[in-house]
């Protein structure tokens, strides 16, 4: 009886013990022990975290979002404030929901419960634009007359430069940028396009200037430094930076043509800039 009391009183023990650490296998294929939790709980549900209703949901119309312009428009034309707001909820606004444009609709009649449609629902600042680059190099030359292609826009007290290395650029094998121009139906010609896309940050809005220039010095840093024969022949363009749009898209487009003498190499002809809000 005793020899079975002892045998019962280690098959305990060793069983609590396989309770007090119990293992997992893990990825290794190696048992680790387990600490065990504290055996006293308190469970909670974790929907009651934010006892808060559901954000509301809003019907967006296809519409075009409503401007700063057509906000103050449809307060001093006697739209009731409900109805504005609703527009502004089901269409958006590409509004500026800045303090010095909060403050201008305001002084615009816009009421507080317009104020806070227009905080809530306007598109989301512009940080940049969106610039696609296109270069046409026609007839059959190898290199560039003038090596590097500028584009120098003006941001506020910030003048951004942004250089192009042609000779680089031309030295990447690609048959399918090569195309052939018909439009002369009694020659046709060799058009090499290339095309390149990035992002051009801005921080300030409103209007910009924008200059294009070939030039064969790769150093440059501002419009200063082109010589005369090189400002003669750069571009100057202006454009309206909008605070907010659904698209920020500006077109650059650069055409060289085959030099008469050095029919070795293309010279800069001029370029084409525009740009689209929506």
């Amino acid at each position: 009886m005793l020899a079975h009391a002892l045998v019962a009183a280690l098959a305990l023990a060793t069983g609590q013990a396989r309770m007090e650490a119990p293992r997992i296998t893990v990825g290794s294929g190696q048992a680790v022990p387990v600490l065990p939790f504290p055996g006293e709980t308190q469970t909670l549900n974790i929907i009651q975290w934010d006892p808060n209703q559901l954000p509301r949901i809003y019907e967006r119309t296809d519409q075009l979002p409503l401007s700063d312009e057509e906000v103050a428009k449809l307060t001093q034309a006697g739209f009731d404030e409900a109805s504005i707001v609703r527009m502004i909820e089901q269409r958006r606004c590409a509004c500026d929901a800045s303090a010095d444009g909060l403050i201008r609709l305001k002084k615009a009649g816009a009421t507080q419960r317009v104020l806070d449609a227009v905080s809530t629902h306007a598109l989301r600042p512009n940080r940049g634009l969106e610039l696609l680059v296109t270069l046409d190099f026609t007839g059959e030359s190898r290199t560039a007359r003038e090596g590097f292609l500028y584009f120098f826009v003006e941001d506020g007290d910030l003048t951004r430069v942004f250089s192009l290395n042609l000779p680089e650029l031309l030295g990447r094998q690609n048959a399918n940028e090569t195309m052939v121009d018909r439009s002369d139906i009694l020659r046709a010609r060799t058009v090499r396009r290339i095309q390149l896309s990035g992002p051009v940050m801005l921080k300030t809005y409103g209007p910009h200037r924008v200059l294009v220039a070939a030039s064969a010095n790769p150093t440059l840093t501002h419009p200063s430094q082109l010589t005369d024969n090189e400002r003669t022949k750069a571009q100057l363009y202006t454009f309206e930076y909008p605070r907010a749009s659904l698209q920020s898209l500006c077109r650059l487009t650069a055409g060289y043509k085959r030099d008469a003498v050095l029919t070795y190499k293309w010279h800069f002809q001029g370029s084409r800039f525009e740009c689209e809000w929506n």
